[in-house]
């Protein structure tokens, strides 16, 4: 039997200038999702499909809770996080 993971992301727009924090189980799928304009309503509106960071979870309460954490943070943290997990802002979509 395989395994559930979680993933908590952060994509952001081609400037890097817009932020939009989510939880998915089926990481792949969700941002190819964002990548088509039907992700949501947010990131659609300003073109946000470029993933910059993820985390991996085996229980969803604790995805949930990151992705709470992450999405209160300010954004000089956020921008830490993302630099210190992918420093030259790549799309890490190719490798999920």
């Amino acid at each position: 039997m395989r395994e559930k993971l979680y993933f908590v992301y952060i994509l952001t727009n081609f400037t890097n200038s817009v932020m939009y924090v989510g939880v998915t189980n089926n990481i792949k799928s969700r941002v190819y999702k964002h990548k088509q304009n039907r992700g949501s309503v947010f990131t659609s509106k300003y073109n946000i499909n470029k993933l910059v960071y993820y985390e991996m979870f085996k229980d969803i309460e604790l995805a949930i809770l990151r992705e709470k954490s992450i999405k209160n943070l300010i954004r000089d943290k956020k921008i830490k996080l993302i630099k210190k997990f992918n420093p030259k802002w790549n799309d890490l979509y190719d490798e999920l």
